[in-house]
């Protein structure tokens, strides 16, 4: 199989006063879409140390104690083959140093809990991130063609003891 691209990426969902802080990205893929806080894990970075920098970056905050979540992996496919494939990192922040603003790849905007706006989401969202937001950890399996959901699997992780 002709395999494209790889990304190593993060996701930070800042989570407060039941809240969650959700970016409308405003280019690139997924542009027009809510998500959270995140981005490509550029060489010499670790992904607790991308996270924070995606953070700083694109809404101005400095996230604290993050919490890894998950582990996502996103399959898209054109042409019957791997156009490129993305393990994302899931992180919980309940804390962050700064004020949220607006830059030119995201606009950050609260939402409650009960209020996430999952028809403006990337559709695997509803899957996979209610679990995040409840404390429980998740691993999914997500296929793509031309990023049109075709297939779908979420876990959730029990920690050993």
């Amino acid at each position: 199989m002709n395999y494209g691209m790889i990304f190593i990426e993060t996701l930070v969902y800042v989570v407060k006063e039941g809240k969650v802080l959700l970016i409308r990205k405003k280019r690139g893929l997924g542009a027009g879409y809510y998500n959270g806080i995140g981005g490509k894990v550029e060489d010499g970075e670790n992904v607790v140390s991308a996270a924070i920098r995606e953070c700083r970056e694109e809404v101005g905050i400095t996230p604290r104690n993050l919490e890894w979540m998950g582990l996502l992996e996103f399959w898209n496919y054109e042409d019957d083959r791997v156009e490129s494939v993305h393990f994302v990192h899931v992180f919980l922040a309940r804390d962050f140093d700064g004020t949220p603003r607006e830059s030119s790849e995201a606009e950050p905007i609260w939402f409650g809990i009960d209020e996430i706006p999952y028809n403006n989401m990337w559709e695997d969202d509803i899957m996979w991130l209610p679990k995040v937001l409840s404390d429980k950890r998740v691993y999914g399996r997500f296929e793509f063609d031309r990023w049109r959901l075709i297939k779908s699997e979420v876990y959730e992780v029990i920690p050993s003891k």
